[in-house]
């Protein structure tokens, strides 16, 4: 379901972000970004939000539930907690994403990869999901109560007959990607930081690059739009919205 030929995309922009780094900005209705892992093993935390309504946010249990999935890849829309689409994933390279792992805070990157100050450390201090969110979600006047559950793109994690959570190493290689259409304007805010469940006992944030292009018409999310019922009607919603 790769819909990223140059008669149905125009390219716009192109920014790298560095492993440990943050981000936010609105994905303006009708683009669409793509997130691509540079060097293999990264893991990017995503938060969706209505960028014109920032209550309206992304609702994962909503978002499984509606699709009967307990991950997520292309086909799959990202609801809002209004039942409309934040987000579509319209073509993916890996095949898993994770929507259950969460971020790390500061105690808890501490306790697994130590101190890693900024004096010591300089650039390459040791950072956290909380703490990253925060700092973006504060350029839109969001704090602490706003911080919500994030959608951890490019890893893997399965559940087994015990129901206990195994993450799944190598998920994602060099090149590897992701692409979100969004139907409305929805604020993006992200960081590249790995997964809280990554056995790596190093702290080594991997780099992704972040791809803007405009989709000409909305033909780029049909396939989300007919994978699912709940899709259809979660995209009228959207577009009602509009009127």
């Amino acid at each position: 379901m790769n819909h990223d030929t140059p008669a149905l995309q125009a390219a716009l922009y192109e920014e790298t972000v560095l492993g440990g780094g943050c981000l936010s900005f609105i994905l303006r209705r009708g683009q669409t970004l793509r997130i691509t892992d540079l060097a293999g093993g990264a893991n990017v935390s995503l938060m969706l939000l209505n960028a014109e309504q920032p209550s309206e946010r992304l609702n994962l249990p909503d978002t499984l539930k509606g699709q009967h999935t307990a991950r997520l890849t292309a086909g799959h829309c990202l609801y809002s907690d209004m039942g409309r689409v934040l987000a579509a994933i319209t073509a993916d390279s890996c095949g898993w994403h994770d929507p259950f792992g969460g971020v790390l805070d500061a105690a808890e990157v501490a306790k697994k990869y130590g101190p890693g100050r900024y004096q010591d450390l300089r650039n390459g201090f040791h950072r956290n999901g909380v703490d990253n969110l925060l700092v973006e979600m504060g350029k839109w006047n969001l704090d602490l109560p706003d911080l919500l559950m994030v959608l951890n793109l490019f890893s893997k994690v399965t559940v087994d007959a015990e129901g206990i959570f195994h993450f799944v190493p190598g998920n994602s290689n060099a090149g590897d990607h992701v692409e979100l259409y969004a139907p409305m304007n929805t604020l993006v805010v992200l960081t590249a930081l790995q997964h809280p469940m990554d056995p790596n006992p190093q702290y080594a944030p991997r780099p992704v690059r972040l791809n803007w292009s405009e989709a000409r018409g909305d033909s780029v999310a049909d396939a989300c739009r007919r994978s699912r019922p709940e899709n259809a009607r979660a995209f009228h919603n959207t577009e009602r919205f509009y009127l």
